[in-house]
């Protein structure tokens, strides 16, 4: 394979690829954050806010499984640059639409679209920026795309603090369609034009699971992300709900709470790229992540009975840096496969790890519940998510300054 030119950590592609993402997250947590004041404005009790809210939620995360699994393979077979062209204009168009709805099904509809276009753009530019900086310098590159895609969180919370929620949407449609004009200044990855002259299947999903090495890969790649989206998800998501049970007696607001967890994960996703490229070494600082992770879940769960609003706002920003290893998690993602199937690969893992969300994290949290109580439920679940976690990531091989100019080859596993 021939080799391209490599660009900076500061170049275009990586700043346009931030940006991106930091639309991607504005409008993929903008439910999350104007949850009740949306859901509230239909006239629905609290505990209907509370159910509609997951059904909703599952609905934009089944989107997301679904659309990793069409822009992966578009991302093989077309392009890195088409991928990012057309998720921004579907996810862009469907948050416009989302300024419009008017009852709980519609909501569940064009979230579900809207999660669909969501789901193509960070394993696209993840991807891309991996193609084009230096292996060198990636680790620190790719952290700088989630470091400054992840603040979209903050926005979005300003924005709900200042603007009705109709507008919140209208708003991040509009920096989606302004980010189309960015787009044209942005270079297709020289590997992904090398491998498009080659006689060999490209963004072929079977390929995933026809060879037992490449499932595995793919199977660990996607376990090793699985706490992120149940902090997100669960315990930050529904801090309100937490809290009540916690006795805390102020109103807990969930869009701050996501507010301060993603302005955490940033910080987060932007200094596990140092480490790594310290300990050189992308498990070692997963690991490391990790148990940051696990120490903030802890305090979730046992320093906040008759507790105050703000302190579960600073634990939800505890365990926001210590999820903040997602860069390294998506890299390493990218890093596991070869270029004719990086981007199915790279694209569908962080989305299956947020349809995992809807397919088995809520469900088991709701299982759960069935059999015990609210806050019993959730730190049942916390243990069996980071065990799966943590053993997965035993088994997943180091990518740390890995080649990436390398192909999948197509033979099938006797």
């Amino acid at each position: 394979m021939s080799q391209q030119k490599n660009f900076g950590i500061f170049s275009v592609p990586v700043i346009v690829a931030a940006l991106g993402y930091f639309v991607d997250i504005y409008d993929l947590l903008l439910f999350s954050i104007t949850r009740i004041e949306s859901l509230r404005s239909f006239n629905l009790t609290p505990e209907q806010i509370t159910s509609e809210g997951e059904g909703i939620i599952m609905w934009q995360m089944a989107g997301l499984l679904i659309g990793g699994i069409i822009w992966g393979i578009m991302g093989d077979k077309k392009g890195r640059l088409s991928v990012l062209f057309g998720s921004i204009i579907l996810y862009s168009l469907a948050n416009i639409a989302n300024g419009f709805v008017e009852n709980t099904w519609q909501f569940r509809v064009v979230r579900f679209i809207a999660g669909l276009g969501l789901a193509g753009e960070l394993g696209a530019g993840i991807t891309l920026v991996s193609e084009l900086i230096p292996k060198n310098k990636r680790g620190i590159a790719t952290s700088l795309v989630a470091g400054i895609g992840l603040t979209g969180a903050v926005v979005a919370f300003i924005m709900k603090q200042n603007f009705d929620w109709r507008k919140c949407y209208f708003i991040g449609g509009a920096m989606g369609l302004g980010l189309l004009l960015l787009r044209i200044s942005v270079f297709e990855s020289g590997m992904f034009h090398a491998v498009k002259k080659m006689s060999v299947q490209r963004g072929n999903l079977l390929m995933l699971f026809n060879n037992r090495d490449r499932f595995k890969r793919y199977i660990l790649g996607i376990l090793i992300g699985l706490p992120t989206w149940f902090v997100i998800g669960v315990l930050v998501s529904f801090s309100k709900e937490f809290g009540k049970y916690f006795g805390i007696k102020e109103e807990i607001d969930p869009g701050k709470a996501i507010m301060y967890a993603y302005a955490a994960i940033s910080v987060g996703d932007i200094l596990i790229g140092f480490v790594s490229q310290w300990l050189r070494s992308r498990k070692k600082a997963l690991y490391l992540f990790y148990i940051i992770t696990a120490v903030f879940m802890l305090l979730f769960f046992t320093a906040q009975w008759n507790g105050s609003a703000e302190k579960m706002y600073w634990i939800c920003a505890g365990l926001g840096f210590g999820t903040g290893f997602w860069a390294i998690f998506v890299t390493m993602g990218a890093e596991q496969f070869g270029t004719n199937l990086r981007a199915t690969a790279a694209t569908t893992i962080p989305n299956m790890v947020r349809g995992m969300l809807t397919i088995f994290i809520l469900p088991l949290f709701q299982a759960l519940r069935t059999i015990t109580d609210y806050v019993t439920a959730g730190w049942i679940a916390a243990i069996i998510i980071m065990f799966i976690t943590v053993v997965a990531a035993l088994f997943t091989r180091e990518t740390f300054n890995k080649d990436m100019n390398f192909l999948e080859l197509e033979e099938m596993t006797p």
